[in-house]
């Protein structure tokens, strides 16, 4: 892991981490959830640094976790709960004196968190997390809390307060960095509970953006990507239109090679935002557009701001502008309502776009929101059953577009290294990391993450491409 120049000098060790020495407490933090709530649990280990914590990757060497929890599905809920059950054990077998559940389980559950998991000593929501080492301090009694002791305490913050700007430390491959434009939605989809944990849609004032980009940057970070619940929005709340474009002009100004956008609503893609793709060198021709469905009546239902015409408008406008483009989606099979009809209809929209990358979810319903109460629920079963005749069809389409890379160049980033395979793992533009697919090159050299490579295209290997280097290393 890299820390953000932000934090301290005499905090720091050569590998950038918080110095050890002294009585100072180790801390680990586990991010659980989107890579929107992995720059929140950045953001928290730089505040912990620089507090005087000092970071561990041995979860029986700390004396404080935070567990950054999300709760968007049953699935995620239910991870949540269990790395909270397993890290409280660690205070029977473990060194473990304080356990803080942060992020949306926290914001959503606190007085249930208490009462249920007593090995939890507090509770940080969404957008109190920056209070997050005067709450460790508090439950050691540390320092001005040193008379405080143990109990259990509770920081949450009225939803539409933002939080921002704060010192991070980089986590995960040094050479890519998330860059959080905004928190929260207004959408409002009858799914999601995103708006009841996260808030109102709140932008990023543009100044603290570009310096925490720059911060990123001079860490090494060659990939920037722009993420919030939603990207393409960003701005109008706080200057009154649509600035996506005006901030990745100047994030363009800035040393990276690529800059990915991600989370675009089709319905709010308009002509400045894709000319201003079209005209840049660094913004990946790629774009992640949640969809969720292609029926009208089901969109409808789902209270999506577009219908079936205009998701295919907005896709043959990017497509007509960009050829190179490459798309993303994410779809929902087993909405309450879809009837055979209506998934038959999300079928051929599947085969008759194309999409590049897509990924399906199975509808789940979540308390407190619309669509847990709406009729015509469907059985685990059919859900089940429908997403998987998706992906079916969609790995034909993938698989084909894989072997129609083949003999093409592309320019690629190198991500790592699989010495026993003596191979070199890389992504090209057209691959966001953690989702998407990989360039397999083999090869004897063994540049640093970050380097770029141009490669020409050999084969495929289902959702993934094997390539040769064919020039040299930048």
């Amino acid at each position: 892991m890299l820390m953000d120049h932000n934090t301290p000098e005499n905090n720091m060790n050569d590998k950038g981490l918080p110095a050890s020495g002294g009585d100072r407490p180790l801390f680990m933090l586990i991010s659980l959830g989107c890579d929107k709530n992995l720059v929140d649990s950045e953001m928290m280990m730089g505040k912990l640094a620089k507090a005087g914590y000092r970071l561990t990757e041995d979860e029986t060497e700390a004396e404080v976790i935070v567990v950054n929890t999300c709760c968007f599905i049953m699935d995620a809920k239910e991870e949540s709960i269990n790395t909270l059950i397993e890290c409280g054990a660690l205070k029977e077998k473990g060194k473990l004196k304080c356990l803080i559940a942060a992020g949306c389980l926290a914001q959503r559950y606190a007085d249930e968190i208490n009462k249920e998991l007593p090995e939890v000593d507090a509770v940080i929501g969404t957008t109190a997390f920056d209070k997050i080492s005067d709450c460790a301090d508090r439950v050691l009694g540390r320092g001005q809390y040193a008379s405080v002791g143990k109990a259990f305490i509770k920081e949450t913050e009225a939803l539409n307060r933002l939080v921002s700007g704060l010192p991070r430390f980089h986590t995960g491959n040094p050479c890519t960095g998330y860059l959080k434009i905004a928190e929260g939605c207004d959408k409002n989809c009858t799914y999601c509970i995103i708006p009841k944990i996260r808030g109102s849609y709140r932008s990023v004032p543009m100044e603290t953006l570009i310096k925490e980009a720059t911060d990123l940057a001079d860490t090494g970070v060659r990939e920037l990507i722009l993420v919030a619940q939603e990207t393409t929005v960003y701005g109008t709340d706080i200057y009154g239109r649509k600035a996506l474009p005006e901030l990745l002009k100047k994030l363009e100004e800035l040393p990276f090679e690529w800059i990915r956008i991600m989370y675009c609503y089709p319905e709010e893609i308009d002509e400045e935002l894709i000319e201003t793709m079209a005209q840049s060198k660094k913004i990946c021709h790629y774009l992640d557009l949640p969809v969720q469905h292609s029926s009208d009546k089901i969109l409808k239902r789902m209270n999506r701001r577009t219908d079936r015409k205009d998701l295919l408008k907005v896709i043959e406008m990017l497509k007509e502008r960009i050829p190179d483009m490459v798309l993303r989606t994410t779809l929902i099979t087993g909405f309450p309502g879809e009837t055979n009809e209506d998934f038959e209809d999300l079928c051929d929209f599947v085969r008759t776009v194309r999409f590049d990358r897509l990924g399906v979810f199975t509808f789940s319903p979540e308390e407190g929101t619309a669509a847990e109460e709406m009729d015509g629920q469907v059985s685990e079963e059919i859900k089940s059953a429908r997403r998987d005749a998706v992906m079916e069809i969609q790995q034909e389409i993938a698989f084909e577009k894989a072997l129609e890379k083949k003999g093409k160049e592309l320019s690629c980033m190198v991500i790592g290294r699989l010495p026993e395979d003596n191979v070199l793992v890389c992504r090209s533009y057209m691959d966001a990391p953690d989702v998407d697919g990989y360039v397999f090159v083999d090869t004897d050299i063994d540049p640093v993450s970050g380097t770029m490579v141009d490669v020409r295209v050999t084969g495929a290997r289902g959702y993934d491409l094997t390539g040769e280097i064919i020039t040299g290393l930048s």
